[in-house]
């Protein structure tokens, strides 16, 4: 089954909802995204305002790539589960940002944040090789 087939199985299913692209949004999800991983680097910074800072990048990223492909969903794990079908990111890649939501869900509902410098680093790597592949897509579209 092709990456489109999954995603429009996936908007049957109810996990994601069809919308066209709107490439001020796109943008705009980028440029945050941007902004937020240049933030997460300033090790003046709390471990836990950096994470947040690169975990919220990436989600920006991700949604970015599944808008590209005329699909949103409200669902942060479904939106990571999705840069398979999107930009063809590997299953390492999504494991990652699945720990990753995770740990940001311990710190966001419980409180509880293990400071993994090594995991904000896999982190930020990945998300700065996403941001490669969206920008190269949101090229494709003649948006910027």
């Amino acid at each position: 089954m092709d990456n489109k087939a999954n995603l429009e199985n996936l908007q049957r299913s109810g996990g994601l909802k069809a919308e066209p692209p709107d490439p001020k949004e796109c943008n705009g999800l980028l440029r945050s995204a941007r902004d937020r991983l240049k933030d997460a680097g300033n090790p003046h910074l709390s471990f836990a305002s950096r994470f947040d800072l690169a975990y919220n990048a990436v989600h920006a990223i991700a949604l970015t790539a599944l808008r590209l492909q005329g699909y949103r969903s409200d669902k942060r794990y479904l939106v990571f589960q999705c840069l398979i079908h999107t930009i063809g990111a590997s299953k390492v890649q999504v494991r990652l940002l699945a720990l990753c939501h995770e740990r940001r869900n311990l710190a966001e509902y419980e409180g509880y944040m293990d400071e993994d410098e090594a995991l904000l680093g896999q982190l930020m790597e990945g998300a700065k090789a996403l941001m490669s592949n969206v920008e190269e897509m949101l090229g494709g579209h003649g948006w910027e």
